[in-house]
Protein backbone atom coordinates (compact mmCIF):
# COMPACT_ATOMS: atom_id res chain seq x y z
CA UNK A 1 0.00 0.00 0.00
CA UNK A 2 2.81 2.01 0.75
CA UNK A 3 5.06 1.85 -2.39
CA UNK A 4 1.44 2.61 -4.56
CA UNK A 5 0.74 5.49 -2.58
CA UNK A 6 4.44 7.10 -3.16
CA UNK A 7 4.22 5.83 -6.96
CA UNK A 8 1.24 7.70 -7.45
CA UNK A 9 2.27 10.76 -5.37
CA UNK A 10 5.75 10.70 -7.36
CA UNK A 11 3.33 10.21 -11.02
CA UNK A 12 1.18 13.59 -10.05
CA UNK A 13 4.51 15.80 -9.48
CA UNK A 14 6.42 14.74 -12.51
CA UNK A 15 2.90 15.59 -14.16
CA UNK A 16 2.69 18.94 -12.70
CA UNK A 17 6.25 19.89 -13.39
CA UNK A 18 5.70 18.77 -17.33
CA UNK A 19 2.53 21.00 -17.33
CA UNK A 20 4.51 24.54 -15.73
CA UNK A 21 7.86 23.77 -18.02
CA UNK A 22 5.62 23.37 -21.31
CA UNK A 23 3.28 26.72 -20.93
CA UNK A 24 5.74 29.07 -19.70
CA UNK A 25 7.89 31.63 -21.47
CA UNK A 26 9.81 35.11 -21.40
CA UNK A 27 11.08 38.68 -23.48
CA UNK A 28 13.63 40.85 -22.53
CA UNK A 29 15.78 43.21 -23.93
CA UNK A 30 17.12 46.98 -23.91
CA UNK A 31 15.83 50.42 -24.15
CA UNK A 32 17.43 53.42 -25.69
CA UNK A 33 16.03 56.38 -26.28
CA UNK A 34 16.37 59.34 -29.26
CA UNK A 35 19.95 60.49 -27.98
CA UNK A 36 21.09 56.85 -28.71
CA UNK A 37 21.25 56.37 -24.36
CA UNK A 38 20.06 53.80 -22.16
CA UNK A 39 16.35 54.87 -20.39
CA UNK A 40 16.12 53.62 -16.53
CA UNK A 41 12.31 53.49 -16.04
CA UNK A 42 11.04 53.21 -19.09
CA UNK A 43 7.53 50.98 -18.55
CA UNK A 44 7.22 48.44 -20.84
CA UNK A 45 3.34 46.96 -21.20
CA UNK A 46 2.78 43.11 -22.60
CA UNK A 47 -0.22 43.35 -24.07
CA UNK A 48 -1.49 39.51 -25.10
CA UNK A 49 -3.63 39.46 -27.49
CA UNK A 50 -4.74 35.83 -28.65
CA UNK A 51 -6.78 36.03 -25.33
CA UNK A 52 -6.94 38.28 -22.16
CA UNK A 53 -3.75 39.48 -20.38
CA UNK A 54 -1.78 42.21 -19.70
CA UNK A 55 1.97 42.38 -18.35
CA UNK A 56 3.92 44.93 -17.48
CA UNK A 57 8.03 45.85 -16.08
CA UNK A 58 10.41 48.56 -15.98
CA UNK A 59 13.88 49.13 -17.71
CA UNK A 60 16.95 49.08 -15.01
CA UNK A 61 19.76 51.26 -14.53
CA UNK A 62 21.30 49.26 -17.54
CA UNK A 63 17.84 49.86 -19.66
CA UNK A 64 17.40 46.01 -19.65
CA UNK A 65 13.79 45.10 -18.97
CA UNK A 66 13.16 41.63 -18.55
CA UNK A 67 9.89 39.44 -17.86
CA UNK A 68 9.56 35.82 -17.78
CA UNK A 69 6.44 33.26 -16.52
CA UNK A 70 4.66 34.47 -19.62
CA UNK A 71 1.47 31.83 -20.96
CA UNK A 72 3.14 30.91 -24.22
CA UNK A 73 0.68 33.09 -26.73
CA UNK A 74 0.65 36.62 -29.13
CA UNK A 75 2.03 39.21 -27.57
CA UNK A 76 1.89 43.30 -28.42
CA UNK A 77 4.69 44.98 -26.29
CA UNK A 78 5.19 49.21 -26.11
CA UNK A 79 7.44 51.17 -24.64
CA UNK A 80 6.29 54.17 -22.49
CA UNK A 81 8.62 56.54 -21.29
CA UNK A 82 7.30 59.71 -19.07
CA UNK A 83 3.58 58.39 -19.88
CA UNK A 84 3.49 58.74 -23.35
CA UNK A 85 3.97 55.70 -26.03
CA UNK A 86 7.47 56.25 -27.76
CA UNK A 87 7.27 52.57 -29.29
CA UNK A 88 5.39 49.24 -30.20
CA UNK A 89 5.96 45.75 -31.50
CA UNK A 90 3.17 43.96 -32.76
CA UNK A 91 2.06 40.38 -32.85
CA UNK A 92 5.24 38.57 -30.85
CA UNK A 93 4.75 35.25 -30.75
CA UNK A 94 6.46 33.56 -27.55
CA UNK A 95 7.54 30.03 -27.45
CA UNK A 96 9.37 27.76 -25.40
CA UNK A 97 13.05 27.86 -23.80
CA UNK A 98 15.18 31.19 -22.94
CA UNK A 99 13.43 34.40 -23.07
CA UNK A 100 13.07 36.12 -26.75
CA UNK A 101 15.34 38.84 -27.12
CA UNK A 102 13.13 42.84 -28.33
CA UNK A 103 15.06 45.70 -28.12
CA UNK A 104 14.48 48.94 -28.51
CA UNK A 105 16.64 51.91 -30.17
CA UNK A 106 14.29 55.06 -30.73
CA UNK A 107 16.89 56.92 -32.45
CA UNK A 108 17.59 54.18 -34.91
CA UNK A 109 14.02 53.74 -35.23
CA UNK A 110 13.98 57.82 -36.09
CA UNK A 111 16.27 57.43 -38.39
CA UNK A 112 14.78 54.83 -40.42
CA UNK A 113 11.92 55.98 -39.87
CA UNK A 114 12.98 59.23 -41.82
CA UNK A 115 14.28 57.68 -44.25
CA UNK A 116 11.49 54.77 -45.17
CA UNK A 117 9.05 58.72 -45.10
CA UNK A 118 11.12 60.34 -47.85
CA UNK A 119 10.98 57.03 -50.01
CA UNK A 120 7.37 57.48 -49.48
CA UNK A 121 7.25 61.00 -50.19
CA UNK A 122 9.11 60.21 -53.26
CA UNK A 123 6.80 57.32 -54.03
CA UNK A 124 3.41 60.02 -53.94
CA UNK A 125 5.67 62.50 -55.76
CA UNK A 126 6.29 59.89 -59.00
CA UNK A 127 3.51 57.71 -58.38
CA UNK A 128 6.34 54.37 -58.57
CA UNK A 129 7.00 52.42 -55.09
CA UNK A 130 10.70 52.27 -55.73
CA UNK A 131 12.50 48.40 -55.32
CA UNK A 132 14.60 49.91 -51.84
CA UNK A 133 11.21 50.87 -50.06
CA UNK A 134 9.24 47.45 -51.14
CA UNK A 135 12.00 45.53 -49.32
CA UNK A 136 11.18 47.56 -46.46
CA UNK A 137 7.47 47.73 -46.22
CA UNK A 138 5.12 44.15 -45.45
CA UNK A 139 2.43 43.74 -47.95
CA UNK A 140 -0.43 45.52 -46.32
CA UNK A 141 2.05 48.68 -45.91
CA UNK A 142 2.83 48.21 -49.15
CA UNK A 143 -0.93 47.81 -50.38
CA UNK A 144 -1.93 51.20 -48.68
CA UNK A 145 0.40 53.49 -49.76
CA UNK A 146 -0.37 52.05 -53.08
CA UNK A 147 -3.60 53.42 -52.42
CA UNK A 148 -2.61 56.72 -51.28
CA UNK A 149 -0.76 56.61 -54.31
CA UNK A 150 -3.74 56.28 -56.68
CA UNK A 151 -5.33 58.81 -54.69
CA UNK A 152 -3.32 61.04 -54.98
CA UNK A 153 -2.33 60.42 -58.93
CA UNK A 154 -6.50 60.78 -59.08
CA UNK A 155 -6.47 64.10 -56.88
CA UNK A 156 -3.85 65.03 -58.84
CA UNK A 157 -5.85 65.09 -62.41
CA UNK A 158 -9.02 66.32 -60.71
CA UNK A 159 -7.09 70.09 -59.60
CA UNK A 160 -5.75 70.15 -63.08
CA UNK A 161 -9.42 69.51 -64.61
CA UNK A 162 -10.94 71.70 -62.13
CA UNK A 163 -8.00 74.58 -62.91
CA UNK A 164 -8.83 74.35 -66.63
CA UNK A 165 -12.22 75.09 -66.12
CA UNK A 166 -11.62 77.84 -63.64
CA UNK A 167 -9.15 79.93 -65.91
CA UNK A 168 -11.36 79.51 -68.83
CA UNK A 169 -14.40 81.24 -67.35
CA UNK A 170 -12.21 83.73 -65.79
CA UNK A 171 -10.90 84.46 -69.31
CA UNK A 172 -13.85 84.45 -71.49
CA UNK A 173 -15.30 86.73 -67.94
CA UNK A 174 -12.75 89.39 -68.56
CA UNK A 175 -12.95 88.83 -72.37
CA UNK A 176 -16.45 89.67 -72.07
CA UNK A 177 -15.67 93.47 -70.93
CA UNK A 178 -13.94 94.02 -74.08
CA UNK A 179 -15.77 93.03 -76.89
CA UNK A 180 -18.83 94.34 -79.01
CA UNK A 181 -22.41 94.25 -77.12
CA UNK A 182 -23.46 92.18 -79.82
CA UNK A 183 -20.87 89.48 -78.68
CA UNK A 184 -21.53 89.47 -75.21
CA UNK A 185 -23.96 87.27 -74.25
CA UNK A 186 -21.65 84.37 -76.50
CA UNK A 187 -18.62 84.88 -74.46
CA UNK A 188 -20.97 85.32 -71.28
CA UNK A 189 -22.14 82.07 -72.00
CA UNK A 190 -18.86 80.50 -72.69
CA UNK A 191 -17.60 81.74 -69.22
CA UNK A 192 -20.86 80.38 -67.38
CA UNK A 193 -20.51 76.65 -68.99
CA UNK A 194 -16.28 76.76 -68.08
CA UNK A 195 -17.86 77.89 -64.63
CA UNK A 196 -20.44 74.89 -64.28
CA UNK A 197 -17.87 72.41 -65.03
CA UNK A 198 -16.05 73.72 -62.36
CA UNK A 199 -18.30 73.07 -59.93
CA UNK A 200 -19.27 69.62 -60.99
CA UNK A 201 -15.25 69.53 -60.15
CA UNK A 202 -15.43 70.70 -57.18
CA UNK A 203 -18.46 72.07 -55.63
CA UNK A 204 -17.02 73.45 -52.81
CA UNK A 205 -14.60 76.02 -54.31
CA UNK A 206 -15.94 79.47 -53.55
CA UNK A 207 -14.83 81.53 -56.49
CA UNK A 208 -16.48 79.29 -58.36
CA UNK A 209 -20.05 79.83 -57.34
CA UNK A 210 -19.52 83.61 -56.84
CA UNK A 211 -17.89 84.13 -60.77
CA UNK A 212 -20.54 81.70 -61.55
CA UNK A 213 -23.11 84.17 -60.53
CA UNK A 214 -21.31 87.48 -62.29
CA UNK A 215 -21.65 85.38 -65.68
CA UNK A 216 -24.96 84.93 -65.00
CA UNK A 217 -25.62 88.56 -64.06
CA UNK A 218 -23.58 89.63 -67.02
CA UNK A 219 -25.78 87.63 -69.49
CA UNK A 220 -28.56 88.86 -67.81
CA UNK A 221 -27.81 92.46 -69.16
CA UNK A 222 -27.22 91.08 -72.90
CA UNK A 223 -30.92 89.60 -72.77
CA UNK A 224 -34.34 90.67 -72.01
CA UNK A 225 -37.12 89.00 -71.42
CA UNK A 226 -37.94 85.55 -70.35
CA UNK A 227 -34.31 85.02 -71.17
CA UNK A 228 -32.74 87.58 -68.68
CA UNK A 229 -35.26 86.75 -65.61
CA UNK A 230 -33.91 83.16 -66.16
CA UNK A 231 -30.31 84.33 -66.33
CA UNK A 232 -30.72 86.18 -63.29
CA UNK A 233 -32.45 83.69 -61.25
CA UNK A 234 -29.84 81.53 -61.65
CA UNK A 235 -27.17 83.51 -60.68
CA UNK A 236 -29.13 84.30 -57.24
CA UNK A 237 -29.00 80.47 -56.97
CA UNK A 238 -25.35 80.53 -57.59
CA UNK A 239 -24.94 83.90 -54.92
CA UNK A 240 -26.78 81.34 -52.40
CA UNK A 241 -24.12 78.53 -52.85
CA UNK A 242 -21.57 81.24 -52.46
CA UNK A 243 -22.89 82.41 -49.16
CA UNK A 244 -23.25 78.55 -48.22
CA UNK A 245 -19.59 78.45 -48.19
CA UNK A 246 -18.72 81.90 -46.72
CA UNK A 247 -21.85 83.26 -45.02
CA UNK A 248 -19.52 86.01 -43.73
CA UNK A 249 -18.55 87.42 -47.24
CA UNK A 250 -19.60 90.72 -47.36
CA UNK A 251 -18.42 91.30 -50.76
CA UNK A 252 -20.68 88.38 -51.72
CA UNK A 253 -23.85 89.53 -49.75
CA UNK A 254 -23.39 92.89 -51.51
CA UNK A 255 -23.37 91.36 -55.10
CA UNK A 256 -26.42 89.28 -54.14
CA UNK A 257 -28.35 92.09 -52.98
CA UNK A 258 -27.45 94.25 -55.93
CA UNK A 259 -28.86 90.76 -57.76
CA UNK A 260 -31.84 90.93 -55.80
CA UNK A 261 -32.42 93.73 -56.79
CA UNK A 262 -32.84 93.11 -60.36
CA UNK A 263 -34.98 90.40 -59.91
CA UNK A 264 -37.61 92.89 -57.94
CA UNK A 265 -36.77 91.59 -54.65
CA UNK A 266 -36.48 95.56 -53.09
CA UNK A 267 -37.05 93.98 -49.22
CA UNK A 268 -34.39 91.03 -49.62
CA UNK A 269 -31.71 93.36 -51.38
CA UNK A 270 -31.28 96.15 -48.97
CA UNK A 271 -31.79 93.67 -46.50
CA UNK A 272 -28.39 91.80 -48.01
CA UNK A 273 -26.52 95.19 -48.03
CA UNK A 274 -27.66 95.80 -44.51
CA UNK A 275 -25.27 92.72 -43.77
CA UNK A 276 -22.66 93.57 -45.73
CA UNK A 277 -21.87 97.11 -43.77
CA UNK A 278 -22.03 95.40 -40.93
CA UNK A 279 -19.96 92.69 -41.79
CA UNK A 280 -17.56 94.57 -42.97
CA UNK A 281 -17.70 98.04 -41.56
CA UNK A 282 -14.41 99.52 -43.06
CA UNK A 283 -16.42 99.31 -46.49
CA UNK A 284 -19.91 100.39 -44.96
CA UNK A 285 -20.27 103.43 -46.52
CA UNK A 286 -20.03 101.28 -50.13
CA UNK A 287 -22.58 99.00 -49.07
CA UNK A 288 -24.88 102.21 -47.56
CA UNK A 289 -24.14 104.21 -50.86
CA UNK A 290 -25.55 101.12 -53.10
CA UNK A 291 -28.62 100.70 -50.69
CA UNK A 292 -28.98 104.46 -51.04
CA UNK A 293 -29.01 104.23 -54.59
CA UNK A 294 -32.01 101.54 -54.91
CA UNK A 295 -33.68 104.00 -52.51
CA UNK A 296 -32.73 106.74 -55.05
CA UNK A 297 -33.89 104.72 -58.36
CA UNK A 298 -37.51 103.30 -56.69
CA UNK A 299 -38.14 107.19 -56.11
CA UNK A 300 -37.65 106.70 -51.85
CA UNK A 301 -36.16 110.31 -51.21
CA UNK A 302 -36.25 109.75 -47.47
CA UNK A 303 -35.06 106.04 -47.04
CA UNK A 304 -32.36 107.28 -49.29
CA UNK A 305 -31.34 110.13 -47.46
CA UNK A 306 -31.04 108.45 -44.57
CA UNK A 307 -29.43 105.41 -45.74
CA UNK A 308 -26.46 107.94 -47.24
CA UNK A 309 -26.57 109.02 -44.11
CA UNK A 310 -25.70 106.38 -42.23
CA UNK A 311 -22.80 105.50 -44.97
CA UNK A 312 -21.26 109.23 -44.22
CA UNK A 313 -21.42 107.98 -40.24
CA UNK A 314 -19.14 105.07 -41.26
CA UNK A 315 -17.06 107.78 -43.39
CA UNK A 316 -17.07 111.37 -43.35
CA UNK A 317 -14.62 111.13 -45.96
CA UNK A 318 -17.35 108.89 -48.37
CA UNK A 319 -17.18 112.22 -51.03
CA UNK A 320 -19.96 110.20 -53.41
CA UNK A 321 -22.66 109.39 -50.22
CA UNK A 322 -22.12 113.38 -49.83
CA UNK A 323 -23.17 114.54 -53.88
CA UNK A 324 -26.18 111.83 -53.36
CA UNK A 325 -27.70 112.82 -50.64
CA UNK A 326 -28.03 116.53 -51.78
CA UNK A 327 -29.48 115.89 -55.01
CA UNK A 328 -32.24 113.80 -52.68
CA UNK A 329 -32.24 116.80 -50.11
CA UNK A 330 -32.71 118.77 -53.69
CA UNK A 331 -36.32 117.02 -53.84
CA UNK A 332 -37.53 118.87 -50.57
CA UNK A 333 -36.45 122.41 -51.90
CA UNK A 334 -39.20 124.63 -51.94
CA UNK A 335 -39.75 128.10 -53.81
CA UNK A 336 -40.26 131.25 -52.16
CA UNK A 337 -43.24 133.74 -52.73
CA UNK A 338 -41.77 135.38 -55.42
CA UNK A 339 -41.30 132.19 -57.14
CA UNK A 340 -37.65 132.46 -58.09
CA UNK A 341 -35.79 131.68 -54.86
CA UNK A 342 -35.25 128.54 -54.05
CA UNK A 343 -35.04 127.19 -50.50
CA UNK A 344 -33.28 124.12 -49.18
CA UNK A 345 -34.00 122.09 -46.86
CA UNK A 346 -31.36 122.34 -44.11
CA UNK A 347 -28.50 120.45 -45.19
CA UNK A 348 -28.78 120.28 -48.88
CA UNK A 349 -25.75 123.34 -49.43
CA UNK A 350 -23.70 121.30 -46.71
CA UNK A 351 -23.76 118.25 -48.87
CA UNK A 352 -22.93 119.38 -52.18
CA UNK A 353 -20.26 121.79 -50.74
CA UNK A 354 -18.44 118.56 -48.90
CA UNK A 355 -18.57 116.92 -51.78
CA UNK A 356 -16.48 119.82 -53.35
CA UNK A 357 -13.95 119.59 -50.67
CA UNK A 358 -13.44 116.01 -50.78
CA UNK A 359 -13.88 115.30 -54.63
CA UNK A 360 -12.95 118.98 -56.57
CA UNK A 361 -12.33 117.08 -59.66
CA UNK A 362 -14.74 114.62 -59.24
CA UNK A 363 -17.14 112.71 -61.42
CA UNK A 364 -19.87 114.88 -59.82
CA UNK A 365 -18.28 118.28 -59.05
CA UNK A 366 -19.77 120.11 -62.37
CA UNK A 367 -23.27 118.55 -61.26
CA UNK A 368 -22.93 119.83 -57.34
CA UNK A 369 -21.46 123.35 -59.15
CA UNK A 370 -24.50 123.47 -60.73
CA UNK A 371 -26.59 122.76 -58.28
CA UNK A 372 -25.11 125.05 -55.64
CA UNK A 373 -25.63 127.88 -58.25
CA UNK A 374 -29.21 127.63 -58.56
CA UNK A 375 -29.33 127.42 -54.77
CA UNK A 376 -27.54 131.11 -54.63
CA UNK A 377 -24.78 129.69 -52.50
CA UNK A 378 -21.11 130.48 -53.36
CA UNK A 379 -19.15 127.82 -54.62
CA UNK A 380 -16.19 126.83 -52.31
CA UNK A 381 -13.78 123.48 -53.76
CA UNK A 382 -10.95 123.93 -51.38
CA UNK A 383 -9.86 120.73 -50.41
CA UNK A 384 -9.90 119.94 -46.40
CA UNK A 385 -9.24 116.99 -45.30
CA UNK A 386 -11.67 116.01 -42.36
CA UNK A 387 -9.30 113.70 -40.71
CA UNK A 388 -6.35 115.81 -40.77
CA UNK A 389 -4.93 116.96 -37.49
CA UNK A 390 -5.48 120.84 -36.72
CA UNK A 391 -2.96 123.73 -38.38
CA UNK A 392 -0.99 124.54 -35.50
CA UNK A 393 -1.45 128.55 -34.68
CA UNK A 394 1.56 131.07 -35.95
CA UNK A 395 3.49 132.54 -33.06
CA UNK A 396 2.95 136.19 -32.85
CA UNK A 397 6.23 137.84 -33.54
CA UNK A 398 7.74 139.46 -30.21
Amino acid sequence: MKIRNLALSAAGMALFALASFAQITGVEGTVKGTDGKIVQGAEVRIHRTDIKGDYKCKTDKRGHYIYNGLPIGTYDISIWIDAKQVDQLKGVKTSPGDPQIHDFDEKAIQADTGAKQALAQKAMETGQISDDLARQLTPEQKKELQKQIDSQVDKRKKNSALNDAYNGGMTALEAANGVPAADKGAKFQEAIDSFNKAGELDPAQLAVWSHLAEAYMGLAGAKTGAEHDDAVAKALEAYTKALTLKPDDASIHNNYGLALAKAGKFQDATGELEKAAQLEPANACKYYYNMGALYTNAGQVDPAIETFKKGIAADATCADAYYQMGVNLMAKVTMAPDGKTMIPVPGTVEAFQTYLKLKPDGSYAGSAKEMLTQLGSTVDSSYKNPNAPPTPAKKKKQ
